[in-house]
């Protein structure tokens, strides 16, 4: 009897064994697309918390639940139950480490600030799988500029009239009459994002109009409704015992999906005596093509000076580029042999 129960219980023991195994055992990896997400210790209307996990995090999936809408997941010390919306697979993981690995030596075309919070997308659509996320006033370095056609509500859809046949060509014998065709859809509405890149280096895309460029207010009073793109110090002066920066600033219709990045540059410099910022040099009609180089360079007598370097969309379609310098209030347009045009400066 005594070598019979001992015989029960080693094989309860073996079979608690292998239960254990199997329920830790790693069905795959995945990361967490939300803010922030508690683990539960059960599938239940009333649970209790056994861990958080965050945005970006990488964790192991255990088991699912019968409907597929929870999974069992461990992350570091902590295993708990979590909605499966909130996790992207290692698939998607890897786009995002190949999108930034691909932009890395990207130049910046702008710094902005997020309005809102914000997801980072793999590709510019809105169905497109996200991942990260961001904090609104979060700092972001933007690379690069696309459009892509704005999703359309159903309702606008089932508006469309339906098409009616032509009456002449309904009748026999009514000659070649060709049936007009259905209703002609308007193009689709397009929207911009941005390809931005954030402090800790992920990179994704963003919708454009939830980030807004990083500029004083001293200086963005001045876009006259126009859309703010992008802005540059090109140098700082004197006044008294501060600095004050001085703005090459881009801009371009409120508008998305233009085929241009802008088509106005303006550069700000500093009145000392009058203690504000006034218009340098302003320059409309481009069809301007980010990124911008700035720099400083050697002229002579003139000495060392800024210069930014605009690339701007020829009718063939092909982008050419412009230097210009800045020495004191003056904004000149240079050659490339490093002469300057005779161009006069527009000042306002």
């Amino acid at each position: 009897m005594r070598k019979l129960s001992f015989s029960i219980l080693l094989l309860l023991l073996v079979v608690a064994t292998g239960c254990n195994r199997k329920s830790s055992r790693v069905l795959e990896a995945a990361y967490v697309s939300a803010p922030q997400v508690a683990l539960r210790d059960r599938v239940a209307a009333v649970y209790n918390k056994v861990g958080v996990v965050k945005n970006g995090e990488r964790v192991e999936v255990l088991e699912r639940s019968r409907n597929g809408r929870f999974v069992r997941v461990r992350a570091g010390a902590s295993e708990g139950w979590m909605e499966q919306r909130y996790l992207v697979t290692q698939q998607v993981f890897d786009g995002f480490q190949k999108l930034a690995a691909g932009h890395a030596a990207t130049p910046v075309a702008a710094h902005a600030l997020t309005r809102a919070e914000l997801n980072m997308h793999l590709g510019p659509e809105r169905d497109s799988e996200k991942l990260y996320q961001l904090e609104p006033g979060e700092k972001v370095e933007l690379l690069e500029r696309a459009s892509s056609p704005k999703p359309s509500p159903p309702q606008a859809m089932a508006a469309l009239p339906s098409a009616r046949p032509d009456a002449a060509a309904a009748k026999p014998g009514a000659g070649r009459a060709a049936a007009p065709a259905g209703p002609v859809a308007p193009p689709p509405l397009l929207e911009d994002w941005w390809l931005a890149r954030d402090a800790r280096g992920h990179a994704g895309w963003v919708l454009g109009r939830m980030v807004e460029v990083d500029i004083p207010l001293d200086v963005a009073q001045y876009a006259e409704g126009q859309r703010i793109v992008a802005s540059f110090v090109l140098n700082e002066v004197a006044d008294g015992d501060k600095k004050i920066p001085q703005y090459l600033m881009l801009l371009n219709e409120p508008k998305d999906g233009q085929p241009f990045d802008y088509n106005q540059a303006r550069v700000f410099t500093w009145n000392p005596k009058r203690g504000h910022y006034e218009t340098a040099y302003r320059e409309r009609k481009l069809s301007g093509v980010l990124p911008v180089r700035v720099a400083r360079e050697t002229f002579g007598k003139e000495g060392e000076l800024p210069v930014f370097v605009l690339r701007i969309k020829d009718d063939d379609g092909n982008a050419e580029q412009r230097k210009y310098k800045l020495n004191g209030v003056m904004v000149r347009r240079v050659t490339a042999e490093g002469e300057v045009t005779k161009e006069k400066v527009k000042r306002k």
